[in-house]
C-alpha cells in the first residue's frame, strides 16, 4: 500500500513547483509574434525582470537553461585567452569556470570547499597580486545549490574596490533569484545570470543576463561574442525579432508575465520575507533531529545557508535511503546528492518560489516519518521545532 496518491510533491530544487496560475496563464494558443499582445508582453516583462533584480541596467532574455546564460554572460565581455578568478563553493561555480575554460579563457581558482562560503579577504589577496589588472572577471555564485551555501555578493564587491581592481563582478542568481535577497546596483554587480525555473516559479527554458554599463563597454572588445549570445540587440532590439535571435519563446513568456505579477502583487521585500520565515522551519527541523543522531544541515553557519535550498545529510546511507523511500510511501520528491563528500549521507530540499507552510510542514513531516520507519536515529522532537518557528 502507497500513501502517494493525490498531488505529488516535488521538493527538489528547482524546477520548483509551477503555480497553477502560471500554468494555465501558459495553456492558451499561439500568439501573433510579430505584432500586439506578445510585443507587449514581453515590453513588460524586460521591465520587470528589473525590478526583481534591483537595477536600472539592461536584460538579455535566451532560449536556454542557465548552461546556456553562463555562456552568453562570457561571451560579450571575454575574449580567447583573457584570465577570470572563479570562487568555488559547490558544483556550480565550478560548472561556470569550466565553461569559461572551454571557450579559451584562463580560469583561475580559489577553492572554498564544500562547505564554507567565499572569505572576501582572500579574494582581496588574490587580487592586490594582479598588479597590471590581467584578471578581466571575478565570477561566482551568490547560491551554489549543490551545497546551499550562500555567498556574501556585497562583502566581495567590498574586497574588490579595497584594492581597487578593475575586474568585472559576475554573479550566478540562477537558484537565488526572489529567494535570498539580491541587490544588483547597490551591490555593485556587472554581470547577474538568471533561469525562470526556480524563484520565478515559470518551467525551465528561459535564461537571463543582466548586465550594467562597465559589462555593456567590455562588449565593445569581447571577442568572444557570436550572432546568437549578442546581448546588444536582445537588450535593445530595433526589431521585435531581436530580443530572442529569432521566434519568441511564446508561452513561457505568457508564463512569466503571470510570474512575476505574483511577485510583485506580494512584493518583493515580502517574498523575501516569506522564504526567510519558512526556511527557519527547515533549519529548526534538521538541528533539532541531529541532537539524537546524525542529521545535520551541509553549511553549519545559518548566515552562510540559502534561503532556495538546503542541502543536509543523515548518517550511515540515510539520504539515500530517504530518497528512495519518500516518493513512494509519502508522494515526495528530495533532491540528490551533487558533488563531493559521502554522497549516500545527503539529500537537498527545496524551498523555492511557489511555497507556503503547509508544503515546508509537509515535506518536514515526511522526512521525520521516514527517518522513523527506517530506524534513521534523530530526535523527535524536529517536527515541533519547526512549527514553533513559523508560530515565531
Amino acid at each position: 500500500m502507497s500513501l502517494d496518491h493525490g498531488r505529488h510533491y516535488l521538493a527538489i530544487p528547482g524546477p520548483s513547483v509551477m503555480p497553477d496560475r502560471v500554468l494555465q496563464a501558459m495553456h492558451r494558443p499561439a500568439p501573433n509574434i510579430y505584432t500586439g499582445e506578445l510585443v507587449e508582453t514581453t515590453a513588460s516583462i524586460v521591465r520587470d525582470l528589473k525590478t526583481v533584480a534591483r537595477t536600472e541596467h539592461d536584460v538579455a532574455i535566451y532560449i536556454a537553461n542557465g548552461h546556456g546564460a553562463w555562456e552568453a554572460s562570457l561571451s560579450n565581455v571575454l575574449s580567447r585567452g583573457d584570465r577570470v578568478l572563479v570562487l568555488h563553493t559547490g558544483r556550480f561555480g565550478q560548472g561556470w569556470g569550466m565553461v569559461a575554460k572551454a571557450l579559451g579563457v584562463e580560469v583561475e581558482v580559489i577553492d572554498f570547499g564544500w562547505q564554507s562560503p567565499v572569505d572576501p579577504a582572500r579574494v582581496a589577496e588574490a587580487l592586490r597580486t594582479d598588479a597590471d589588472g590581467a584578471i578581466k572577471a571575478v565570477m561566482t555564485v551568490q547560491v551554489d545549490t549543490a551545497t546551499s551555501v550562500l555567498n556574501d555578493v556585497a562583502a566581495i564587491r567590498a574586497a574588490m574596490d579595497e584594492v581597487g581592481h578593475p575586474a568585472l563582478l559576475m554573479v550566478d542568481c540562477i537558484a537565488s533569484l526572489m529567494c535570498d535577497r539580491f541587490e544588483m546596483d547597490a551591490w555593485g554587480v556587472d554581470v547577474m545570470v538568471a533561469g525562470s525555473q526556480k524563484g520565478l516559479m515559470t518551467p525551465p527554458g528561459l535564461g537571463f543576463v543582466f548586465f550594467g554599463p562597465r559589462a555593456a563597454a567590455a562588449r565593445e572588445t569581447a571577442g568572444l561574442v557570436t550572432p546568437y549570445w549578442d546581448w546588444t540587440p536582445r537588450s535593445a532590439p530595433a526589431e521585435y525579432y531581436q530580443h530572442f535571435f529569432g521566434t519568441a519563446p511564446t508561452h513561457h513568456l505568457f508564463g512569466l508575465r503571470a510570474a512575476l505579477d505574483m511577485i510583485l502583487e506580494e512584493g518583493v521585500e515580502a517574498v523575501w520575507a516569506r522564504h526567510e520565515r519558512l526556511v527557519g522551519a527547515v533549519w529548526a527541523a534538521i538541528e533539532t533531529w541531529g541532537q539524537a543522531g546524525a542529521v545535520a544541515p551541509n553549511i553549519a553557519d545559518r548566515a552562510a545557508r540559502s534561503r532556495a535550498v538546503t542541502t543536509a545529510r543523515a548518517g550511515s546511507g540515510g539520504g539515500a535511503k530517504l530518497r528512495a523511500w519518500l516518493p513512494e510511501a509519502a508522494g515526495v520528491t528530495l533532491g540528490i546528492p551533487l558533488g563531493e563528500g559521502v554522497l549516500e549521507d545527503m539529500f537537498r530540499i527545496g524551498h523555492m518560489g511557489h511555497v507556503n507552510a503547509q508544503m515546508v510542514m509537509g515535506v518536514l513531516g515526511s522526512i521525520q516519518a521516514g527517518m522513523a520507519a527506517l530506524q534513521i536515529p534523530h530526535d523527535p522532537l524536529g517536527l515541533a521545532a519547526a512549527a514553533e518557528a513559523l508560530s515565531n
